[in-house]
C-alpha cells in the first residue's frame, strides 16, 4: 500500500491556523439536498437533507415524513408509542417502508443514530431533557447520511419549528354526524426571521386558499 500523502503546510503561516482551516473545510456542510415534501407543507417549509425540524404535534410529524415516503424513501419513528398507522396511511405513508421503535428507552440516542444511518426521514419524540452534546451527535450524523430529523418536543437547535394554531374539526356541529375534516393554521419559526403561516386541512394536508379560509370563518 503506498504511503498516504498530505499537502504541505505553508512555512510562512502559523501551523495551528492552517490546521484549523483544513478541519473547517472537512466539516463544511455539503449543498443541502432537497427532500420530497407534501405540497401543502412545502408552501411553508421544504425539507433538506442534513436538517432538523421541530414540531409540536404527532400530526405534523407524520405530515413532514409523508412526502419522502410517497417518493419511495424509507422513514422511521422512534419514541412514538401512540403512532397511528391509520393516520399515517391516510397521508400516504407506505407502512411497508416504515420502521417503528416505539420505546427506545435510555438508548434513544443510539437508536436514533442507527435509524438516521439507513432512513431518509426520522421522526423522534425525545426525552424531556436533551443536551446540546447529544443533539450535536445527531446533527453530524444527519449531514453525513443526508437524512432529515423531525423532533416532536424540545430540541436545543432546529432549522425550523412548526406549530399548530387555531385547530378545528368539521363534523357533528355541521350536521354530518362524524368528524370529517380538520382545519389548522400552521406557523413556522426560523430563529429571528419573521414567522410565516399557512392554513391546511387534514386528511391530505392540503393548503386552503385565502378566499376559502375567509368563507369558512364567516360560516362559523
Amino acid at each position: 500500500m503506498p504511503p498516504a500523502t498530505f499537502a504541505a503546510l505553508d512555512p510562512g503561516r502559523p501551523v495551528v491556523e492552517q490546521l484549523r482551516e483544513r478541519v473547517a473545510a472537512m466539516e463544511r456542510k455539503p449543498a443541502a439536498e432537497p427532500v420530497a415534501t407534501l405540497p401543502g407543507i412545502a408552501s411553508l417549509v421544504s425539507l433538506h437533507a442534513g436538517a432538523t425540524y421541530g414540531v409540536d404535534s404527532a400530526s405534523l410529524g407524520l405530515a413532514l415524513a409523508a412526502g419522502a415516503s410517497q417518493a419511495g424513501e424509507w422513514v422511521g419513528f422512534a419514541g412514538c408509542p401512540d403512532f397511528g398507522a391509520e393516520a399515517a396511511a391516510e397521508l400516504g405513508i407506505e407502512l411497508s417502508r416504515t420502521v417503528l421503535v416505539p420505546d427506545p428507552g435510555e438508548h434513544w440516542l443510539e437508536v436514533t443514530a442507527a435509524l438516521v444511518d439507513v432512513l431518509r426521514v426520522v421522526v423522534l419524540r425525545p426525552p424531556a431533557s436533551v443536551s446540546a452534546r447529544s443533539a450535536s451527535v445527531l446533527d453530524s450524523r444527519l449531514r453525513t447520511r443526508s437524512a432529515v430529523l423531525v423532533v416532536h418536543g424540545h430540541w436545543p437547535r432546529v432549522d425550523a419549528r412548526l406549530t399548530t394554531e387555531q385547530s378545528t374539526w368539521i363534523g357533528p356541529g355541521h350536521g354530518s354526524g362524524h368528524l370529517e375534516q380538520r382545519r389548522a393554521r400552521v406557523v413556522v419559526h426560523r430563529g429571528t426571521r419573521p414567522t410565516q403561516h399557512v392554513d391546511l386541512t387534514w386528511p391530505g394536508v392540503r393548503r386552503l386558499d385565502r378566499p376559502v379560509v375567509e368563507r369558512l370563518r364567516a360560516s362559523g
